[in-house]
């Protein structure tokens, strides 16, 4: 099919090059990126849409998934006998709770009384460290959602007054952690409305820092989600409009962080210029705020944003640059595990753009070390595993079984 002409909207009709550019195109990425991203041309790119070129081996075609967003393979390739949720997504083992927690409803009696507000609060803070420690942090957190979500969500309706408004900012961050939870498991819609919920109660709750989170997590929904660029800087920076970052330290530190949200949006679609403005921008509030500032959730600080300059380099398709600043940053003074195996990822992602899979293999084995389930549940480390099982260096041969195994990976055939 000419590169101009429409993609038929018959799902059953579209060829594996039509529901590429599909794909490509529903993100706003360019041949360039993808193609980059996945370690080809852009005239690769170019010749798989017009069908020049055929579906390439699962590997390659786990890559192009993940670049493109796409959660299950049955989308590119028209078969819905195969799907990407077994070699990109697993689905943790406390799913099922969650899941019912977040479509269950505790419809408390009037004499039913809600836990005290401070109490609560101090629930969802200890959470939060259930999240940023180490070991099996979504195990633990799922242990304790369920119930955090239930008192929360009657708090809510129960109280009045400044006691209501401050249960509701509760409610939003604990439907941070379940979206966090859920992230890069096969239920996005779950993660949808997870992000959904957190913003409608950080609105009700009439709370600017709130609705600051929200708008930060929701930039990421929508960005796993396909869903346009410019809602997503939008929201970011009419959030960062409701602060107040000269007056007020975490109020700035949350306006950094939705700058580095649009930031990280622009890097996405490939906008190199506006990518650096604005990660430029959060750079600044960093350094204002001092070596020292993290923030006690969200983790912002000034390690945090040089870590973020590894993405948005690897987004823009800028090995060197993303090497270069993997090399710099001090993963080690990050107060989160989570974190510090996210980033530890993105640094394989960053040499997985030079060709220099030794150092991937060591990136992501350290990631696992580092919090074993940010890595189980990451689409690049585990769709990496996949596509290194085919490489001839006997090198890191063992560390690549080694990987299959830890991560849960079927092999291919």
């Amino acid at each position: 099919m000419p590169a101009d002409t429409d993609i038929a909207s018959d799902d059953s009709t579209l060829t594996f090059g039509q529901r590429v550019r599909r794909a490509r195109e529903r993100n706003g990425l360019t041949r360039p990126v993808v193609g980059g991203l996945v370690g080809r041309s852009a005239e690769w790119v170019k010749a798989i849409e017009n069908g020049r070129l055929n579906t390439p081996r699962l590997p390659l075609l786990l890559r192009l998934a993940d670049v493109l967003g796409v959660a299950d393979l049955a989308e590119l390739t028209g078969d819905e006998r195969v799907s990407a949720a077994s070699y990109t997504k697993a689905a943790h083992s406390a799913l099922p709770a969650v899941r019912q927690a977040l479509t269950t409803y505790r419809l408390g009696g009037a004499d039913e009384e809600p836990e005290g507000v401070e109490e609560l609060l101090s629930r969802v803070s200890e959470a939060w460290q259930l999240w940023h420690g180490s070991g099996e942090h979504r195990t633990r957190v799922a242990r304790v959602l369920p119930d955090l979500l239930g008192d929360l969500q009657h708090a809510a309706r129960a109280l009045e007054g400044a006691g209501r408004r401050r249960a509701l900012a509760g409610l939003a961050q604990t439907y941070h952690l379940a979206q966090l939870y859920l992230a890069f498991q096969p239920v996005p819609e779950l993660v949808t409305l997870t992000g959904d919920r957190s913003m409608s109660a950080a609105q009700d709750a009439d709370c600017p820092r709130a609705i600051a989170t929200a708008a930060w997590y929701m930039n990421h929904v929508f960005r796993e989600a396909g869903e346009r660029h410019e809602a997503r800087v939008d929201l970011a920076m009419k959030a960062a409009a409701l602060l107040r970052p000269d007056a007020d330290v975490e109020d700035r530190a949350l306006w950094g962080l939705l700058h580095l949200a649009a930031a990280l949006s622009y890097a996405k679609i490939g906008q190199r210029g506006n990518a650096e403005r604005y990660w430029d921008r959060a750079d600044a509030v960093a350094r204002s705020l001092g070596d020292d500032y993290v923030h006690p959730y969200l983790v912002f600080g000034r390690r945090m944003v040089d870590a973020y300059a590894i993405t948005v380099n690897a987004d823009l398709v800028r090995g060197h640059r993303a090497v270069s600043a993997a090399e710099r940053v001090d993963l080690a003074s990050v107060p989160s595990a989570t974190r510090r195996s996210f980033h530890l990822i993105e640094s394989a992602r960053a040499y997985r753009l030079q060709g220099e899979h030794v150092a991937v293999v060591h990136l992501l084995r350290k990631a696992l070390e580092t919090s074993p389930e940010t890595a189980r549940f990451n689409l690049f480390a585990r769709s990496t595993v996949v596509e290194l099982a085919d490489s001839p260096n006997a090198v890191i041969r063992d560390d690549v079984r080694y990987l299959t195994t830890k991560l849960g990976m079927p092999t291919a055939a």
